[in-house]
């Protein structure tokens, strides 16, 4: 359970220690371990301690969704006195003091959630859609548990090597001058590929990598399952439901490599049955190589405080929208790119302009 209401003496002590303890009219909320995650957290943190947030809630320098002010009841403390800031004594504990009560909610989050969430039904799309600030247990075993959860470094370590080697052996087979282009069909009209176009076939499977990231996460990953069928409820929890129901669990915000690396092999095995294989090698390697800048820009759109006006601000807001408004829109996480094409993109006018 969450502590009661601190008293004004101790909020008082909290904010000279660094805390940030914002208000909205009377309530109180404790942000500081929230604050940097958010794109205007560096703002929030000069404007800490004591601070009304009202107009930043729906003011400048974006407007806040109704999940974004559920979120924010994660953190209530407590109320203010208007006349000297004193915490009110409340008669009994606030239930929204906790971030989720067990004895209320359409599941037990005291066990394991991936076989409970296909019994919710039709509630299942607006249950999970709803984000909370906790940590998800998917498993009943400890060992499956732990191969579900990744560090982000995790990624960078296992897959940079094999990116760096692939590229190695691609651009060496390359320079022996033996691949060529449409070589199965025709002799005659065949197109030699040289080393020297590797970095655009590398490039090129970038921008591939790209395009299946978007299709992935918008046909896939944002599949609305029947609502009679448990398993794809299941299914679609277990692969993208649990990130939008706790988008701050920094342990299931890249992609584990046991499975990850099912899903490369078959990249993989398509493109060797599709190109020449030095060509498609080269091609692979260059996708394989925007899924791990994927992954690590992933992690940093939630856990990262980039400089206002900078690109990275604008995707990482662009990607919060995602997940706390427009969940139907938003797609595109490394690159907005896709997102024009497909008409998928968040309106602008849902982002104010800072005075």
């Amino acid at each position: 359970p969450s502590p009661c209401p601190p008293p004004g003496a101790e909020v008082r002590a909290r904010c000279a220690q660094g805390a940030c303890l914002v208000r909205c009219r009377r309530r109180l909320y404790d942000l500081s371990a929230f604050v940097r995650l958010h794109p205007g957290g560096e703002q929030l943190l000069r404007r800490r301690a004591g601070t009304d947030v009202s107009a930043a809630l729906d003011g400048p320098p974006h407007r806040h969704s109704a999940n974004a002010r559920r979120w924010l009841e994660q953190y209530y403390v407590g109320e203010l006195e208007p006349a000297d800031e004193q915490v009110a004594a409340p008669a009994g504990m606030d239930p929204r003091c906790k971030t989720v009560d067990p004895d209320t909610d359409l599941v037990d989050w005291r066990k394991p959630l991936l076989w409970q969430v296909g019994h919710l039904g039709e509630k299942y799309d607006e249950w999970v859609h709803q984000p909370v600030d906790r940590p998800i247990r998917l498993f009943h075993s400890d060992f499956v548990e732990a191969l579900s959860k990744t560090a982000w470094y995790v990624v960078f370590l296992v897959w940079t090597p094999v990116v760096l080697y692939l590229s190695w052996v691609s651009y060496t087979a390359l320079a022996q001058g033996n691949t060529r282009l449409f070589s199965s069909f025709t002799t005659e009209y065949s197109i030699p590929v040289h080393k020297y176009y590797f970095p655009f076939i590398f490039l090129l499977g970038m921008f591939l990598w790209s395009l299946i990231e978007y299709l992935i996460h918008r046909f896939v990953f944002h599949m609305k399952p029947p609502a009679s069928n448990y398993y794809l409820i299941t299914l679609h929890f277990l692969l993208h439901g649990q990130h939008h129901k706790s988008p701050f669990d920094s342990s299931r915000l890249v992609f584990p490599p046991v499975p990850a690396a099912l899903v490369i092999g078959f990249f993989y095995g398509l493109l060797r049955i599709l190109l020449p294989e030095m060509l498609g090698l080269s091609v692979f390697v260059g996708g394989l190589c925007g899924y791990v800048i994927y992954d690590m820009m992933h992690y940093y759109l939630h856990y990262g405080s980039p400089r206002k006006g900078t690109y990275l601000y604008g995707l990482k807001a662009y990607h919060v929208k995602h997940h706390f408004e427009h969940q139907k829109a938003g797609f595109g996480i490394s690159t907005r790119f896709w997102d024009y094409p497909f008409r998928t993109l968040i309106p602008e006018e849902t982002f104010e302009k800072e005075e």
